[in-house]
């Protein structure tokens, strides 16, 4: 079998500030189906960061106003919580008032906390309600467990994580006592569903929560399996980054005369430095460990497109002597999860990933996102350098480029 044949797809000039380098694909692999580039101008992947343009939103509201139970308050008091971002001013009230909410926002707006806290309330103070809250990855559900974990310390407030990776049978003993709150992938969702371990229409207050990425990750059918097996009566809350067609077609089947909030939309985030690394007639690996070995290159997420590829980068590094280590599709849970650990704990100074860990993962500290290989769409790169330039610190965004 041939390799996959790379194509070029910048025809512009742009500017040049690091080193130059190219050379191997090392997200190509044996058999894989030709996979679309980004076709963008470099000159759109060039941007100074301009901190100065983001002002401090005044909220409307304080987390006072919305009058959540007391357990919560203390909690996000404990967290550090001072004022609600917008979706979270938008969308609390809105969804505490019991309607359905159809939520644009793009990444690190807060999201996950706007949709948390009121659910949250109301399972506090009705013990026989329930909710599930379906991710398109098992990072984010992970994610999101652990600030429903800091949230309802102290309620006695009971929930589980369903995702791939794990033991299925733990999984359905854990749904046999009765949580309160799901969180679960749909790929897992739908085994347990058709198992008869999770009951759908036993949930009255459902989330659907980066949407698009779902859709573009192919589970567009099993949403729509899952939709068809919820209760009629429901609370339906629904967010996205963008609104595609497919999107557009789920929201009109799980939303009822749904409020519509949408804040920030997609957009590379002002925090963050933009800019391509040019490649002529060096070995891109070079290049990379090259960078790598520069002052400030402490915390670097490295992302490519195929998990054998960023396998083999990743051994690359390591046989060089960085610390480095793997996340992907194809890695067990317990791999991924030692992997995000030894990262966010600075273990390892460099984190390879294919697009896995563009979405809903909260870092602290990334100093630089590099792209060494273009993803497929530019909201998939809106996503990866995301990961950077995060709570008001400054990050650096590098894309390999020919």
């Amino acid at each position: 079998m041939a390799f996959t044949r790379r194509r070029r797809i910048f025809g512009s000039r742009s500017q040049k500030h690091y080193s130059n380098g190219s050379g191997n694909n090392f997200g190509g692999g044996r058999g894989q189906n030709k996979i679309r580039y980004m076709r963008v101008d470099p000159l759109m992947l060039i941007k100074k960061a301009q901190p100065q343009l983001i002002s401090e939103y005044d909220s409307k509201n304080s987390f006072a106003d919305f009058n959540l139970d007391t357990i919560i308050y203390k909690n996000l008091t404990h967290k550090g919580y001072k004022s609600p971002t917008p979706i979270q001013d938008r969308v609390i009230g809105e969804i505490m008032a019991g309607g359905d909410v159809l939520g644009l926002a793009a990444t690190g707006t807060g999201k996950t906390a706007a949709f948390l806290l009121p659910i949250i309330h109301k399972l506090i103070n009705n013990r026989d309600q329930r909710a599930i809250i379906i991710t398109p990855t098992r990072e984010l559900a992970v994610q999101i467990i652990d600030e429903i974990k800091a949230f309802t310390f102290g309620s006695r407030c009971y929930f589980t994580l369903i995702i791939g990776g794990v033991d299925i049978r733990r999984q359905i003993r854990e749904l046999a006592r009765n949580p309160q709150i799901v969180v679960g992938t749909p790929g897992r969702i739908k085994d347990l569903t058709d198992r008869g371990g999770l009951k759908l229409e036993q949930y009255q207050t459902i989330v659907l929560d980066e949407v698009d990425r779902m859709l573009d990750m192919g589970f567009i059918g099993e949403i729509t399996r899952l939709i068809g097996k919820l209760p009629r009566v429901r609370q339906s809350l629904f967010f996205s980054a963008t609104m595609s067609d497919k999107a557009r077609q789920i929201a009109s089947r799980f939303l009822l005369n749904p409020v519509t909030v949408q804040v920030e939309t997609q957009r590379a985030s002002d925090n963050v430095d933009q800019d391509v690394v040019r490649v002529a007639n060096r070995n891109k690996i070079d290049v990379l460990r090259e960078l790598l070995t520069k002052p400030g290159f402490d915390k670097v997420l490295v992302f490519g497109r195929t998990k054998r590829g960023m396998d083999r980068l990743s051994r690359n590094l390591f046989e060089k002597g960085f610390k480095t280590a793997a996340i992907h599709g194809n890695k067990s849970q317990s791999q991924r999860q030692r992997a995000l650990d030894a990262f966010k704990n600075n273990r390892v100074q460099v984190l390879v990933a294919t697009d896995v860990a563009a979405r809903g993962i909260d870092i602290d500290d990334v100093t630089h996102v590099i792209n060494y290989e273009l993803p497929e769409t530019y909201d998939d790169y809106i996503h990866r350098i995301g990961r950077t330039g995060r709570a008001d610190k400054t990050g650096v965004a590098l894309t390999f480029i020919d």
